[in-house]
């Protein structure tokens, strides 16, 4: 049970960052988010997406064009904003400094 929580907030504690990252490389769909996220083992479903896309625009990191589909209704695809940008490489320097932290207490432990 203690792994499963631990588990549950490592990964909570990163998805933003792996959401913004991923929507940093272009205009995306939020089905396609998913998809990647699931390739990369980072296990969600769009119960956990659809509130966390809707937070990061209300909190103005994403932007969002409706484009026509021709298989159903207009889709959402999502950008970052300027600030999405900013909070981006933020988060880049942070991920870069816990990653060097972690590896160098576990390397010790070695």
């Amino acid at each position: 049970m203690i792994f499963e929580n631990a588990q549950t907030q490592m990964r909570k504690g990163i998805l933003e960052y792996c959401i913004l990252s991923i929507i940093a490389r272009g205009e995306i769909y939020a089905s396609d988010i998913i998809g990647e996220l699931k390739d990369a083992r980072l296990l969600v479903v769009e119960g956990t997406i659809y509130p966390l896309l809707t937070r990061l625009k209300n909190n103005g990191l994403l932007t969002y064009n409706w484009v026509e589909s021709t298989s159903g209704p207009p889709r959402k695809y999502y950008n970052l904003s300027a600030d999405g940008q900013a909070v981006l490489q933020q988060m880049d320097s942070t991920w870069k400094e816990l990653a060097f932290a972690v590896e160098t207490s576990i390397n010790k432990r070695k």
